[in-house]
């Protein structure tokens, strides 16, 4: 969606300023994060827009205002209140570097308080090997190449859909898949044998195009993909209150974490930026069983 071509911020737009405001902010921005950058922005400009505020001209209690009717009218969770509340506060810190404002007034907006734990559920390990199972035995071989792909290789849905045969390759004995993840930032992901087999099998006799296809034969999308992990979910007895692909890149973090991998090296699996987002997912931080206390203790026992 086009900012700057929404007809209902026609008016609003017809200064010169705000434009090349938003244009220089948003030119920061590439691919998908430009995208929801957009979209968070065209949420706030509607709203000043239905109240005759001037963004370049707002106020601190304006914005606080914007956050309390994103708390208390849009019920939106914590969560993506201090998401779009950050969109906001990016682009008038833009505004300052750029000299479009001497001040920004989103400086000193208080954000929510977002829960430590992640809201979103995770499969339990008996609930992720029965969607596995019912992956494998689908008639459909990408149903087991998305399970795999989501749940084994921890890969967010767009960059699952957007993998192409041509990302596979080798690097120093490893297959690897070649994953374009957020800022069009490349890595290479080893693929582990079980799902080697399930992309080659999704694959076929295919020698280009998109790995993931969906009925018609065409790239899947998120939404062709949620449809089909919640057929997956109903064939193996799995009852979650809402089934999406970004449950199984959580399971994908909670499961290693439960098996005791560091976090550390979860962190550079999941390709978090910052560990406290690869903490949010551990269920068991709180488990006495894995204190340090006692690994330390191990390590010094000849001396204690």
């Amino acid at each position: 969606m086009d900012i700057l071509a929404d007809q209902r911020l026609a008016s609003l737009l017809e200064d010169p300023m705000l434009r090349v405001a938003l244009a220089a902010h948003l030119g920061r921005y590439r691919g998908l994060s430009r995208i929801h950058t957009e979209s968070d922005l065209l949420i706030y400009l509607r709203w000043c827009t239905e109240r005759d505020i001037t963004p370049l001209a707002a106020r601190r209690v304006e914005i606080e205002m914007f956050v309390r009717w994103l708390q208390e009218v849009r019920r939106f969770k914590p969560s993506t209140v201090s998401r779009r509340l950050s969109v906001v506060i990016c682009f008038y810190r833009t505004c300052v570097i750029d000299a479009v404002l001497e001040h920004s007034p989103a400086e000193y907006v208080r954000r929510p308080t977002v829960p430590p734990e992640s809201p979103t559920l995770g499969l339990s390990h008996l609930q992720f090997e029965a969607i596995l199972t019912a992956a494998r035995s689908s008639t459909n071989p990408h149903d087991f190449a998305l399970v795999a792909m989501l749940g084994l290789l921890g890969l967010r849905i767009f960059e699952a859909s957007g993998a192409d045969i041509a990302d596979i390759g080798e690097e120093h004995g490893h297959r690897v898949l070649r994953v374009v993840g957020k800022g069009d930032k490349a890595v290479l992901t080893p693929l582990p044998p079980a799902v080697g087999r399930a992309i080659d099998r999704a694959i076929g006799d295919r020698t280009a195009g998109p790995i993931l296809l969906n009925s018609c034969g065409t790239r899947m999308d998120r939404h062709a993909a949620t449809r089909r992990l919640k057929r997956l979910a109903d064939a193996a007895g799995v009852r979650m209150p809402r089934m999406h692909p970004h449950m199984l890149r959580h399971t994908y973090v909670t499961t290693m974490l439960d098996a005791g991998v560091p976090l550390r090296d979860v962190q550079i699996a999941a390709r978090h930026a910052d560990p406290r987002t690869t903490m949010r997912y551990d269920r068991a931080r709180k488990n006495l069983d894995r204190h340090p206390n006692y690994i330390l203790a191990a390590f010094m026992a000849s001396g204690t």
